[in-house]
């Protein structure tokens, strides 16, 4: 069984995108960003991925810099390249060209052996309809709950 520490969700993807599949990644870092990823000083809220001549990157995923290091810290927006097999990123070139469907970083965690990860997921955006039949669900939900909740 795989233990792992998850550092960061990325509920709002959860919310509003159709989750298709999902892909681990592993991800370059620099300088402190591993320590400052310990921490959990992370913000997944508007991180993307696209694919740059044949390579998977991640944009606008914040890590703050590391307080305590002594060498210069990068930018904690740059872009991080992501590690996967050739074969995935085959995959996930075909998927990502289909119209709608965009990569974006669901988790962050460490690995068992104490690599950081991202879990990537092609996901494609829900519409208006979805999200309000989505909440009439869970208020019906929420009414039958009380009512059963009030019975006993």
């Amino acid at each position: 069984m795989r233990k792992m520490k998850v550092i960061a969700t990325n509920r709002k993807a959860l919310r509003d995108y159709h989750v298709l599949d999902t892909y681990e990644a592993g991800i370059v870092l620099k300088g402190g960003e591993a320590k400052s990823l310990r921490q959990g000083t992370v913000s997944l809220s508007d991180a993307y991925g696209e694919l740059v001549k044949g390579e998977v990157y991640l944009f606008n995923l914040h890590i703050s810099p590391y307080k305590f290091t002594t060498q210069a810290s990068p930018p904690p927006k740059r872009k991080r390249k992501l590690l996967l097999h050739r074969k995935e990123i085959k995959k996930l070139c075909g998927l990502v060209q289909q119209r709608g469907n965009t990569l974006i970083p669901l988790k962050i965690y460490f690995s068992d052996r104490g690599f950081a990860k991202v879990q990537i997921g092609i996901c494609r955006r829900k519409r208006l309809y979805d999200k309000k039949e989505k909440i009439l669900k869970e208020e019906v939900e929420r009414k039958i709950q009380k009512i059963k909740k009030a019975a006993r």
